[in-house]
């Protein structure tokens, strides 16, 4: 793979079918632009996207407006509390024939190049496990046999605020997986009267299909040889430290507040993200900015709050926040 900085025309190529895809979504889907963004994001950073919000946002709708602007096969996952993990991945059946039985495997959904794991958190938690591997590993293994994964592969997740009925927690392992999470929040006034227009009056969305997979894939390398200097690097590096109690670069609010930091990847999707940011914006060096306009969606699901946190009616975003505000982009004395 080439290390060479990305060249002009792959830089003003990577941001025209950036902004292509982004307007074919807005076809479909009123508001919402940071979470679209977000979205694309991680389609072309390689990771994998987990939206929340309450029901009727237009989560599954995005994803599937996403689905209809690329050219990649989509399959939709409605997770259920009585969905097994072979649902899923699918399983090894007996089959009859001429020579007599004989074991063939069957793809589940999984095998796709964009999965919607709708409502994930209403499933059980071994049936939410079931997808690790694909998201980690793009593969899958079934009766000792591991089948590869057509790339890319993009999954998104969705779920309601874990606080409703009827839903199971992500757990830590799980969550850590997801590039970013993307919380999605209530239409404006102008938002809701745009959605009334187009849902109330036969009004259809024309999507054209702008991007197929190997430009997608070609983005992705591109993205990977954006340049970040060991002085902005070492920024990320702190910013993810800063999320450990009691650590090193820790601030007050992270000591009174979490119990458990960001992991390693943390430090990937920061650095991987702010290259998607300066991508966009015609530079191909990654800036202080960049790491910490992509802070929230990549930490705000590594961060664990403690007793006091969650009594106090903090949330991880203001923890996050805290850090971006005091964190300084000098290392030096530290």
């Amino acid at each position: 793979m080439s290390s060479a900085l990305p060249t002009s025309e792959e830089s003003s190529s990577f941001g025209t079918d950036f902004e292509n895809v982004r307007s074919e979504i807005g076809k479909a889907v009123v508001g919402h632009e940071e979470i679209v963004d977000g979205v694309i994001t991680c389609l072309f950073a390689g990771g994998h996207a987990l939206l929340e919000g309450v029901p009727g946002l237009g989560k599954t709708l995005l994803v599937k407006s996403l689905s209809d602007a690329l050219q990649l096969q989509f399959n939709r996952i409605q997770f259920t509390p009585d969905l097994m993990p072979a649902d899923v991945t699918g399983t090894t059946i007996v089959v009859e024939g001429e020579s007599g039985r004989d074991f063939q495997f069957r793809k589940g959904p999984i095998f796709s190049q964009i999965v919607l794991a709708d409502e994930i958190n209403r499933a059980t938690p071994k049936t939410q496990s079931s997808l690790l591997e694909a998201m980690q590993e793009r593969s899958v293994t079934v009766g000792g046999t591991t089948h590869r994964l057509d790339r890319p592969f993009f999954v998104m997740a969705t779920q309601n605020p874990i606080e409703q009925e009827g839903t199971y927690p992500l757990p830590e392992a799980q969550l850590d997986r997801f590039f970013f999470k993307l919380e999605v929040g209530y239409s404006t006034r102008e938002q809701l009267s745009e959605i009334l227009d187009r849902t109330t009056t036969g009004f259809t969305p024309d999507i054209q299909s702008v991007l197929d997979g190997e430009r997608i894939k070609s983005h992705q390398e591109v993205v990977r040889r954006v340049g970040i200097e060991q002085g902005i690097q070492d920024y990320a590096v702190r910013m993810v430290l800063s999320t450990h109690p009691e650590g090193q670069f820790s601030t007050p609010t992270v000591n009174r507040f979490l119990r458990f930091g960001a992991s390693p990847r943390a430090a990937q999707t920061l650095v991987l993200g702010a290259k998607v940011k300066a991508l966009l914006e015609g530079r191909t060096h990654v800036g202080i900015t960049d790491i910490r306009a992509v802070a929230l969606p990549a930490l705000r699901h590594r961060c664990l709050l403690n007793f006091e946190g969650e009594a106090e009616g903090v949330s991880t975003d203001d923890v996050i926040t805290n850090i971006i505000e005091t964190l300084p982009a000098d290392a030096v004395g530290s």
